[in-house]
């Protein structure tokens, strides 16, 4: 039986695989970028409310007035972005859906788009379901900055879009204004769309900036802002996105995700609302304890001999491994070492080539997700402890990926 070719050397989520053996070994997760910790008591308030409300049938496909005039406010007082929550802001099945109803929207067979690798999994196959040719950028370690002259490279008169996320996953750069301008001037040189995913707005450290693109000069027009309530409020599981375009894009993204989700969670949405009305205090909390769980990870890496520097940004960690591969005798493969340290130390992992399409980037490093309670922090470092320092050779014996993960 004949498969898609537009499905060709695409599998299944590595992410998400990683997930399903930390279940099955007991492994701390530190793999998928998901809470361990409560979300907000208001928010889940208000989605029993409005489930008790009997708010529970569809709602208008783009999203509930509420919540579309609170994304349109939340951009306006922060951003000075101007939307129309009535034409330009459309609610999605979260971010992953707002990438790929994006994508579909405004690329034909044969466009090619930029893609800034590393990258989260879902924006290769986006690309790829939408008929585009992507074109990979690859920011180099340790630093991942943004080099306009390199960038300019990959630009062509085929060249229809830019997809770059900031704060970055995996890497934890936070883009500065240089180099976003960078971006910005080589989109209106080719008469380009950038797509950004900026579902960490709000998780930076050290005073980084996060500065969407589309409030640099000449970008409002051309780009198409992507955010979400996942990772800020600590519910993955509601699968809340939004995406904010101007027209005739606007109306484009919201004729695909009318015919392949129809609409996001009604009740969901009423809570997301009550969640974008929460107090600035909210946001300066959730910094402050990030920036705990994020030096607390670096401690224990650092302390474990993985050389990592610590993110701008977002809650993830790219962390070199070959240190320890060259005087432990652990795996010198990235699969491989994932592997071992979700089934033999306990703490599940991403191989980092898994976020690369470039063949050669990722295979020195492995990447750690610190959303969780500094408890859950602190036994994952003593099970790394415990793993790394102790005689691993008897139990590397029989480790295996045939049939795990790619």
């Amino acid at each position: 039986m004949q498969v898609a070719a537009r499905l060709e050397n695409i599998g299944q989520s590595v992410i998400r695989e990683m997930t399903r053996l930390a279940l099955a070994h007991g492994a701390i997760n530190l793999s998928q970028g998901y809470a361990d910790f409560p979300a907000p008591a208001e928010i889940k308030e208000a989605a029993i409310q409005a489930i008790l409300a009997d708010q529970n049938q569809y709602a208008i496909t783009w999203g509930v007035p509420e919540l579309r005039r609170a994304i349109a406010a939340k951009m306006a007082r922060l951003y000075n972005l101007h939307f129309d929550p009535e034409v330009h802001v459309t609610v999605t099945c979260g971010v992953t859906e707002a990438i790929t109803v994006s994508l579909m929207a405004m690329l034909n067979p044969g466009d090619e788009i930029i893609i800034v690798e590393p990258f989260h999994e879902n924006f290769y196959p986006a690309a790829r379901f939408a008929g585009a040719i992507p074109v990979m950028y690859t920011l180099e370690p340790p630093d991942y900055r943004l080099d306009p002259d390199r960038l300019k490279r990959l630009f062509s008169p085929h060249t229809r879009a830019i997809l770059i996320n900031t704060p970055h996953n995996p890497t934890g750069r936070v883009f500065n204004r240089e180099e976003l301008a960078g971006v910005a001037s080589l989109c209106q040189e080719f008469d380009a769309v950038a797509v950004t995913d900026e579902i960490y707005e709000f998780i930076t450290y050290d005073g980084h900036e996060h500065i969407p693109l589309a409030t640099l000069p000449g970008m409002a027009e051309r780009t198409v802002t992507i955010g979400g309530m996942s990772k800020t409020f600590a519910v993955t599981g509601w699968r809340l996105g939004y995406v904010c375009a101007p027209e005739p894009l606007a109306n484009a993204i919201r004729a695909v995700h009318d015919f392949t989700t129809i609409c996001a969670a009604t009740p969901l949405q009423y809570a997301a609302a009550a969640a974008l009305n929460l107090p600035d205090s909210y946001y300066s909390d959730l910094r402050q304890a990030y920036t705990q769980r994020r030096d607390l990870m670096m401690s224990i890496l650092w302390d474990c001999g993985f050389q990592a520097k610590a993110p701008e940004g977002a809650y993830y960690v790219m962390a070199d491994f070959t240190g320890l591969s060259a005087t432990r005798g652990l795996p010198e493969n990235p699969t491989e070492f994932a592997m071992w340290m979700t089934k033999e130390v306990g703490v599940a992992v991403v191989p980092g080539h898994s976020f690369y399409r470039t063949a050669g980037f990722g295979e020195n490093a492995v990447r750690f997700a610190f959303p969780k309670k500094l408890e859950t922090l602190a036994e994952a470092g003593a099970r790394m402890h415990r793993g790394i320092n102790q005689d691993t050779s008897r139990r590397l014996e029989g480790i295996s990926t045939k049939g795990s993960i790619k």
